[in-house]
């Protein structure tokens, strides 16, 4: 880590990413193609709380392969991510739309990396794991569901519905006990934060946990889970989530173009080979 990136302050709230939408039609699930509602039937039928604590047993580990950044980027040029709205362009397409909106508003180098980086656990789907155990919204498991979970209503099917130890407003988990000891269900969020741990700020990795974790920075639930250092850095996830959501348009970044900015930033926090 960088002495740049150790000594961070507060975030700067300085959007200015152009829309060619309104506001309210980004995050429209009701209307959303059927690949999305199938998605999240799957989702949150098979997020259990077992199945998120096998998933981090089998993958945080980090054992499966040694890999470049940018050549684990490039492989996000196959997927197209089945859970959002909002896009019909490939991820890396997506990393670069993020990365290049925070870089206009002059935020610092490991905040454009950490936009360029955060989509990058659904390298998840290399090893063989469907889309509903990789992307989407996050959402906790071993306590009760907040209805503003997105399609909540999907999660009747969910077999921790029918257990008791799970459906009180804690479950299992004590007030102000803190997200880092909450099973969020399993994702890439929680993957790319364990495989970038060691190279950025405390700013960055609660950007790549948490900003899929739409029912707590965006609907403000679960705060009783959170303690103090939660509620500082989650300032940071939800100036993050403005540039994730809204930089997303129709154009086509120039990957090739943008590639030698964005491979000296990673040269400079990550090394050659990283664990994945």
């Amino acid at each position: 880590m960088t002495e740049s990136a150790a000594n961070v302050s507060s975030p700067n709230a300085s959007l200015r990413v152009d829309l060619d939408k309104k506001v309210e039609d980004f995050r429209a699930y009701e209307p959303a193609p059927e690949r999305v509602h199938t998605f999240y039937r799957l989702n949150h039928a098979h997020q259990t709380r077992a199945f998120v604590q096998a998933k981090k047993q089998q993958y945080l580990g980090l054992d499966h392969r040694r890999m470049g950044i940018w050549p684990a980027l490039e492989y996000l040029n196959t997927l197209v991510d089945d859970s959002d709205p909002d896009t019909e362009l490939s991820q890396i397409d997506h990393c670069l739309q993020t990365a290049e909106a925070i870089r206009r508003d002059g935020h610092p180098d490991w905040f454009q990396l950490a936009g360029l980086v955060h989509d990058l656990g659904k390298v998840l789907c290399l090893w063989g794991e469907p889309q509903w155990a990789v992307v989407g919204d996050t959402f906790p498991t071993g306590c009760a569901y907040s209805p503003k979970i997105v399609l909540s209503e999907y999660l009747k099917d969910n077999p921790d519905n029918g257990d008791p130890r799970y459906q009180t407003r804690l479950g299992v988990y004590e007030e102000n006990c803190g997200f880092d000891k909450v099973d969020l269900s399993w994702g890439h969020d929680e993957y790319m934060y364990h495989v970038a741990r060691p190279y950025l700020p405390e700013p960055a990795l609660y950007m790549l946990r948490y900003h899929s974790f739409y029912a707590a920075h965006r609907e403000d639930e679960y705060a009783y889970l959170m303690d103090d250092r939660d509620r500082e850095m989650f300032a940071w996830v939800k100036l993050f989530n403005q540039y994730d959501l809204y930089s997303k348009d129709h154009a086509k970044p120039d990957a090739t173009a943008l590639r030698p900015y964005y491979e000296a930033l990673i040269e400079k926090y990550f090394p050659a080979q990283v664990r994945f």
